[in-house]
């Protein structure tokens, strides 16, 4: 069993905000397999489909993205989930919009909701996904990811979310380290 976490913050007020990136792909895939997104459990809201036999939950975390941790804790729990099967999707300051990179492990760069997952899993060795939503130093931080992308920044965005699923295709196949190596070389 894989669980690919798309992070977010619930409700219609944060839909199509920068922070909300990781829902994004997630409604992404979901749609892509036909599937919706509404079945509850520990504050979190998940569809599941099949591929070659072994079944992939997608997960949208309803609590805020800074506890975003606890969710995935209890679902890795409850559904006896190896860590190395867990798969996460975020926004990142770092990177311009438009651009993504995959990493194995690394620290939470400040993101809160990074930081959370680390604290409730007890490592920073998992796998996940950063999207792209630059930064603007003249808007305070959580103003600015909490902001919604413009219709420029969506087209960029479009592009990471017209291949996401094939991406999400290649990590139920490949090594993590041959995913990065086929992803993350098309970054500038």
């Amino acid at each position: 069993m894989k669980l690919i976490v798309g992070l977010g913050n619930p409700g219609r007020e944060y839909e199509k905000t920068r922070h909300n990136a990781g829902f994004i792909m997630v409604d992404a895939l979901a749609k892509e397999h036909g599937i919706s997104i509404d079945k509850e459990k520990f504050k979190g809201l998940y569809g599941e489909f099949n591929h070659n036999g072994e079944k992939i939950m997608l997960l949208k975390p309803m609590k805020y993205i800074n506890l975003s941790g606890e969710v995935i804790r209890d679902f890795i729990g409850y559904f006896k989930i190896d860590i190395d099967d867990v798969f996460i999707i975020c926004d990142d300051m770092s990177f311009s919009v438009g651009e993504f990179k995959l990493k194995y492990k690394g620290s939470s760069g400040g993101h809160n909701g990074l930081k959370n997952i680390e604290l409730h899993l007890n490592t920073s060795e998992y796998k996940r996904m950063k999207i792209g939503i630059s930064k603007d130093n003249l808007i305070d931080t959580r103003d600015y990811v909490l902001g919604k992308f413009s219709v420029e920044d969506m087209q960029k965005l479009e592009e990471i979310i017209n291949i996401f699923p094939k991406i999400i295709e290649d990590f139920l196949e490949l090594s993590f380290n041959n995913l990065m190596n086929k992803y993350n070389k098309k970054q500038k």
